[in-house]
């Protein structure tokens, strides 16, 4: 990723170098934006107690796993450390959601639920969020901390993401926002790539975690971006953002972040 990094910031551009009206205010005054919220805080202090968390719990793991951790057995302070994001990416997530208001929402890796409850915060009343884990022990988890934080709006979906998606798709008319943070691998991200792209419409939104991650995660994002049915993509590194506008040139915009 060292590589992969510094290539980034080779290429990589600010608000200046951006032509297009939509993806500008999108960059300066979504992606660049930085506000302290009531929302933030609580979920912060939810993440504190996960880190101070020593519980251990069986891990079944049906993706490309850590480069951190192995074996089937881990903490959960260890977990909330190194697969959880960041409070700079959940408040990303947040702000991208209040922006855009999708209706539904599907958050492939749920994990611990930090994510989750970044994006069902900036959901509005009528909105749903599905969030997808394959790992019980650690959907368990995530479920006592929805307990104690949401509205209810979240519907965990335990499973094989290689099943439990696609019979909840079938389910739905649209998909307006996806999170992709599941199967870090080639093969999976396309094939839940293109199950969802059967549902998504001119103002749906997706996002890819972990982007230059490896090897297999970089070919996946090339291909995603030469997909005809994809118009506008913008590279921040860590993580990728699709749009289907098509009024909108096909353009790939790689911004600081």
């Amino acid at each position: 990723m060292i590589a992969a990094y510094l290539k980034f910031l080779y290429k990589s551009k600010n608000e200046h170098s951006i032509h297009s009206p939509f993806v500008f205010e999108l960059y300066t005054k979504i992606i660049l934006k930085k506000e302290k919220r009531e929302e933030f805080l609580v979920i912060e202090n939810l993440r504190k107690d996960q880190l101070e968390n020593d519980q251990v719990i069986e891990i079944q793991d049906f993706g490309a796993g850590s480069k951190l951790n192995k074996g089937n057995f881990r903490r959960i302070s260890e977990i909330a450390k190194n697969a959880e994001k960041s409070p700079k990416f959940g408040q990303l997530l947040f702000r991208l959601i209040e922006y855009f208001q999708p209706k539904t929402v599907l958050d492939l890796g749920t994990s611990l639920g930090i994510s989750t409850l970044y994006q069902e915060a900036a959901l509005t009343e009528k909105a749903k969020i599905y969030s997808f884990e394959g790992c019980p022990q650690t959907a368990n988890e995530a479920s006592k901390l929805f307990d104690k934080a949401t509205n209810n709006t979240i519907e965990q979906i335990v499973g094989n993401l290689d099943q439990t998606l696609k019979t909840q798709l079938a389910q739905l008319q649209t998909v307006d926002f996806v999170f992709f943070d599941a199967n870090h691998r080639y093969e999976p991200t396309i094939r839940y790539f293109t199950l969802c792209l059967e549902k998504a419409t001119e103002q749906s939104v997706f996002v890819f975690d972990d982007i230059h991650w490896s090897a297999e995660m970089e070919q996946a994002w090339l291909q995603i971006k030469q997909d005809s049915r994809v118009m506008i993509t913008i590279d921040l590194f860590w993580v990728g953002l699709v749009f289907f506008r098509t009024n909108q040139p096909k353009q790939d915009f790689v911004l600081r972040f």
